[in-house]
């Protein structure tokens, strides 16, 4: 994300000034690590499965949790994520939450195990979607994470060309989550 909060240029694309090799390796690495990914309707469509990931779509047009043949369609307002998990992935293992906005603000509620926060340092993007809809209020991403229990690990550096930092928030602040 930006400094200032956003994950996406107005027009809900993510501009070029927020791709960077170091880390969309990071992150794709933890989506092979995850047993499932989750993001909404438009990320899903926005970007191509190749690697046939199990994934959860969150929609409004699922009825509840409906499998259909480019993943698990899942509704929150009609069935909680507990009896979503208990069919998607009944053995259980680690979720990663791609996002968008509404999936990251869902989440909020849901919690996180760890929050995996990318910066890239010294980009703004003026008029752009916001990581939570809190920061549209004023509120910086990290206030948000802290004021739902997380804590911060210690930040790194991804690439130090651009920067790119990275800060793995966690209930405990532990940074190998």
């Amino acid at each position: 994300m930006s400094d200032d909060d956003r994950i996406a240029d107005a027009m809900g694309r993510m501009p070029d000034v927020l791709r960077n090799d170091a880390d969309w390796a990071y992150f794709q690495a933890g989506l092979d690590r995850s047993a499932l990914s989750v993001l909404g309707r438009l990320g899903h469509e926005s970007n191509p499965n190749p690697k046939r990931r199990l994934r959860v779509i969150v929609s409004s047009s699922s009825s509840g949790l409906e499998r259909r043949d480019d993943g698990w369609w899942w509704n929150p307002q009609a069935l909680s994520w507990q009896e979503a998990m208990a069919r998607v992935l009944p053995g259980g293992g680690e979720v990663a939450v791609p996002g968008g906005r509404r999936v990251f603000d869902l989440f909020l509620g849901i919690g996180y195990d760890a929050f995996h926060l990318a910066r890239a340092e010294g980009v703004r993007i003026p008029g752009g979607v916001a990581l939570f809809s809190a920061c549209d209020q004023g509120l910086g991403a990290e206030a948000i994470l802290a004021g739902r229990g997380l804590k911060p690990g210690e930040r790194r550096i991804l690439d130090p060309a651009v920067p790119v930092s990275l800060t793995v928030w966690t209930p405990k602040g532990e940074t190998d989550a």
